[in-house]
């Protein structure tokens, strides 16, 4: 996981903490034009239905919402939920197309940030939760918490 020190969280991806189990984390630089960054400075985004892909050895982050930039001219505007090129390594690539062979493996978008100027994604190499799976975290939560209250009490 990276160090999240000197960083400006932009928007982070709850909803895959419910539906994936992760395995392994990671951190890489995204390729935007000039108004999606103004836009993610603004406006933030939406990972919810994000995920990225490896394809011709080059990672793509897809599906992201990025809004439109309102104070941008007709010609700079960009395309909402286009995919983005990813900047990883080439052995982290690599590393990546042998574990998503697995069965059951994706990647995901966790967070997304600002480092030092530049906009990140930490990417979650995730593994599906069944239902079953999600009603015993809810109820271990819960437990939890009803434990913490009566503590409180005594």
């Amino acid at each position: 996981m990276p160090d999240t020190a000197g960083t400006k969280p932009i928007a982070s991806n709850r909803k895959a903490f419910h539906d994936y189990h992760i395995v392994d984390s990671f951190e890489a630089g995204v390729v935007l034009t000039g108004t999606e960054v103004k836009s993610l400075r603004a406006n933030g985004c939406s990972l919810v239905d994000g995920f990225a892909r490896i394809k011709n050895g080059e990672a793509w982050l897809c599906n992201v919402q990025i809004p439109v930039y309102g104070h941008g001219t007709f010609f700079s505007q960009h395309e909402p939920r286009r995919d983005r090129k990813l900047l990883l390594h080439a052995e982290q690539i690599r590393r990546l197309v042998g574990k998503l062979q697995e069965k059951g493996l994706t990647l995901v978008p966790l967070r997304a940030y600002f480092r030092k100027g530049r906009v990140k994604v930490e990417l979650g190499l995730a593994r599906g939760k069944t239902k079953y799976d999600k009603r015993e975290r809810i109820k271990k939560r819960e437990a939890e918490r009803e434990i913490a209250r009566h503590a409180r009490k005594s």
